[in-house]
């Protein structure tokens, strides 16, 4: 079976993102095969784990996957300042002789941004609404790279490496089944330190945030490395709350047209034609200007604009988000009117300290916070999800009542589209199929 296969049958999907099925991103011939190890998001640890404890692993595997797509250049990108990880990875690199390269990325957020990663290896913009192919280049983060690594040695993807951090009495890096309830993941770090607490799926600036309720049936996916607990009472968590409505109000009567929200913007300071600014001055004004406000479109919610940028302390990343599913609506698409896109000369000016960014979104007591590593969860029943990341959900092709076996495939994608295989993260007898396919595990009798 060859590599593309092998990563398809193994149901391997982006772990950092979206969960683009990496047998089709893939298929292709390209310059650079780029490692994204920079972990975009502030406070999260997971990549940093895989970088230290499976070096190998990352680099042997990064060099297959680079020969067979006819990569020039195979470069791994992280921060300069994760001193372990580039020491493994340099040593890795040296005991396989391997012509893998070393990207050191300054600390800014979002160095890990795939498009802001492109631009930092190559010089190249992707053009607005693009993907990395349109520069000569593929991208796949470093638990991608790894998956892969377990694909090739025939082991499907059943587990993540989660970053459980916050108001955690044990901050840990734990490993863990695929569909198991991040309730579950919380009470395995010795529960939270606060009664009333949210949680954000993913890191603080573009993370989704659920209720501790929610907690209870939200599950670990081929997509989650990190679960962060905040009190109830928080900024980011109160901030969550507010109405498009309200927003729109505020942009009205607050903004002050400083355009610090575009001067800022890291789509803006590599080429692209997104003005924050004008985009809020047009809703205060009317929601009838889909010229200026097809801009929306090409902004990735990284969430600068608001909790860094604007002094007024307004919400131009939902802005856009609301205007997205209204201009989607309508059918409006984004068409670029130029072909050459080139950077900022102050870019490198206009870069956000990773630790200036923590400060003002509250979270500097969770910086110095010391995991535990190694500890799995072992959970009695899971609830796997039949859609994961991008694409159709997968079909089951296992039904109530049936003995499954971890590692045993449970639905596939139907051939000729895109999605990704789902297997059985425990032993166990699937007990229900919905949406998700749930198996309680088996108790194995002990004979004395």
């Amino acid at each position: 079976m060859d590599l593309l296969n092998k990563i398809k049958e193994a149901g391997v999907i982006g772990a950092g993102g979206a969960g683009f099925p990496a047998h089709i991103k893939l298929n292709c011939k390209v310059e650079y095969f780029i490692i994204n190890g920079l972990e975009c998001e502030p406070l999260l640890q997971s990549d940093k784990y895989l970088m230290r404890n499976k070096s190998d692993e990352i680099v042997s595997t990064a060099e297959k996957i680079g020969n067979a797509i006819e990569a020039e250049h195979i470069v791994i990108g992280l921060k300069e300042e994760y001193y372990d990880e580039v020491l493994a990875l340099k040593e890795s690199i040296k005991k396989l002789n391997s012509k893998v390269e070393l990207h050191l990325s300054k600390t800014f957020y979002p160095a890990g941004d795939e498009q802001i990663l492109v631009y930092e290896i190559t010089g190249r913009t992707i053009p607005p609404g693009g993907i990395p192919l349109n520069v000569g280049a593929v991208v796949s983060n470093v638990g991608t790279v790894f998956n892969i690594f377990e694909a090739i040695q025939d082991k499907p993807v059943i587990y993540k490496f989660v970053t459980v951090i916050g108001e955690i009495a044990k901050p840990s890096i734990i490993k863990v089944p695929i569909g198991t309830s991040v309730e579950e993941c919380i009470e395995k770090c010795g529960g939270t330190n606060v009664e009333d607490y949210v949680v954000i799926m993913g890191g603080p600036m573009m993370g989704k945030l659920i209720s501790k309720e929610m907690a209870v049936d939200r599950v670990i996916t081929k997509t989650d490395g990190a679960i962060l607990v905040l009190p109830a009472d928080h900024y980011l968590a109160q901030k969550e709350k507010m109405t498009v409505q309200h927003m729109k109000n505020q942009a009205k009567s607050a903004c002050i047209q400083c355009h610090y929200c575009t001067d800022m913007c890291p789509r803006f300071l590599i080429g692209h034609p997104l003005h924050p600014h004008k985009i809020m001055r047009g809703i205060a004004l009317s929601e009838d200007n889909d010229e200026v406000f097809k801009e929306a479109l090409i902004c990735c919610e990284c969430g600068i604009c608001e909790l860094y940028a604007c002094p007024m302390g307004l919400s131009p990343k939902r802005i856009n988000v609301y205007l997205k599913g209204k201009l989607r609506q309508k059918g409006v698409k984004w068409n670029n009117t130029a072909d050459i896109f080139q950077g900022h000369v102050l870019r490198d000016y206009r870069k956000i300290p990773t630790g200036r960014l923590i400060s003002r979104l509250a979270l500097n007591k969770y910086m110095s916070q010391k995991f535990e590593e190694g500890q799995e969860i072992n959970p009695q029943k899971i609830s796997i999800p039949l859609r994961q990341g991008i694409g159709a959900p997968a079909d089951p092709i296992v039904k109530v009542g049936d003995k499954i076996e971890k590692g045993q495939m449970i639905a596939q994608i139907e051939e000729g589209k895109m999605g990704s295989n789902i297997h059985a993260s425990i032993n166990g007898e699937v007990v229900e199929i919905n949406q998700n396919i749930v198996i309680r595990a088996i108790q194995v009798e002990v004979i004395p």
